[in-house]
């Protein structure tokens, strides 16, 4: 046994603990740029309590609402240029993974000058960049846990991870109580992103022990407890387990990366900027597990038996299953993906994606991606 694990984040988990923003944001500055979507928050009245505990902490603030579903390269500059112009000192982001993905890039940017692409794709190395507290209002992307940032260059289509250490969050404050403003549909798309970094992280060649242990948990509460808090909300221990489970996704991902239904979904999303991300892995994930299962039997195995199923050969049921009770039983071309789109997505896919193909227990050659492709059609 030889692994390393390390995650440089103060996780701060608990029902009421959005309560504390403004305490623990005047420990890392005095100017705050707040980065949130561009109308729940303010919609939910969450934005203006953030304000106001920040304001009572004697932290100023800017607020920086631009932030769309799968954010862009050119929201980042958006964002950084009013975080100059406001003289602000560190980045807070309240909301679901596009926000928190959008604030960790702007305090990158902040510092480090030019085309953020350059840095996406390992051109050029960051040097610093400003501190940033997280509240996910979200159980999905997990983003508060990693050092992860998902961007898409409009001009390219190429959907990508910012990765670097220097945007780990020094503070995430994980409020389960957050995610009852959440819409059904987000519920159950969010709830699924998470259960798919949970299981592609534990299926991962680059997995290790202590992502495995996270991973298994992570997909054993979201099996139990996602389609309570979908179905009737009712169960607060269920809300708890959802929130808790999402973080353990971004942790795991961190370490033992996603897997092949991350990397196909991207070129979907970067493609058409309206998919929403865990719809497309809904497409996905499904048909992939039919056909990689018998290459780490023992694997899937176990993330069937926690989703209800048998075995490995029935572990892409046991998913399909809950998809259907989640209503969440999608194909890519539901989602306006087209048949044309494949040969663009599958080139793609091997140029932007290679790591996460890589990371898969069954070879992923192009033909291979490009079959799956169209199967998820």
């Amino acid at each position: 046994m030889d692994f390393a694990y390390h995650l440089p984040v103060n996780l701060l988990f608990g029902r009421g603990r959005i309560g504390e923003i403004g305490t623990q944001c005047a420990k890392l500055g005095k100017n705050a740029l707040v980065v949130v979507g561009k109308s729940s928050a303010r919609k939910t009245g969450l934005l203006d309590r953030v304000l106001r505990l920040l304001g009572d902490a004697g932290v100023k603030s800017a607020v920086f609402d631009d932030v769309e579903q799968n954010p862009l390269t050119t929201t980042v500059y958006r964002g950084a240029a009013q975080l100059k112009e406001n003289g602000c000192d560190v980045v807070v982001g309240v909301g679901g993974g596009s926000v928190m993905d959008a604030a960790k890039a702007i305090a990158f940017h902040a510092r480090n000058a030019g085309d953020i692409s350059d840095y996406i794709f390992g051109r050029r190395t960051g040097a610093d960049a400003l501190s940033i507290l997280l509240a996910p209002t979200t159980a999905g992307t997990g983003s508060e846990g990693n050092c992860f940032a998902v961007l898409t260059n409009p001009e390219t289509n190429d959907k990508k991870s910012l990765r670097t250490p220097l945007i780990f969050p020094k503070v995430s404050i994980i409020d389960p109580e957050l995610l009852k403003t959440m819409p059904k549909k987000g519920l159950a798309s969010a709830g699924f992103d998470a259960l798919a970094h949970n299981i592609e992280a534990y299926l991962s060649n680059s997995s290790q022990p202590m992502t495995d242990l996270m991973a298994l948990e992570g997909i054993r509460l979201l099996s139990g407890n996602l389609l309570k808090t979908y179905e009737d909300g009712l169960d607060e221990e269920a809300w708890d387990a959802v929130s808790f489970a999402s973080t353990l996704g971004g942790m795991v991902i961190c370490t033992a990366g996603v897997g092949v239904p991350h990397g196909m979904e991207h070129p979907a999303s970067g493609l058409y900027f309206d998919l929403i991300h865990g719809q497309g892995l809904a497409a996905l994930l499904p048909p992939y597990l039919d056909i990689s299962w018998s290459y780490a039997p023992e694997k899937f195995m176990q993330v069937s038996r926690l989703l209800g199923g048998d075995g490995a050969e029935d572990c892409a049921d046991a998913v399909r299953t809950l998809l259907e009770r989640l209503n969440l039983r999608v194909t890519l071309s539901e989602l306006g993906v087209r048949e044309q789109d494949v040969d663009w997505m599958t080139q793609n896919c091997m140029r932007v994606s290679a790591a996460s193909l890589l990371n898969s227990p069954m070879p992923m050659t192009q033909e291979a991606v490009k079959t799956l492709y169209l199967k998820a059609l």
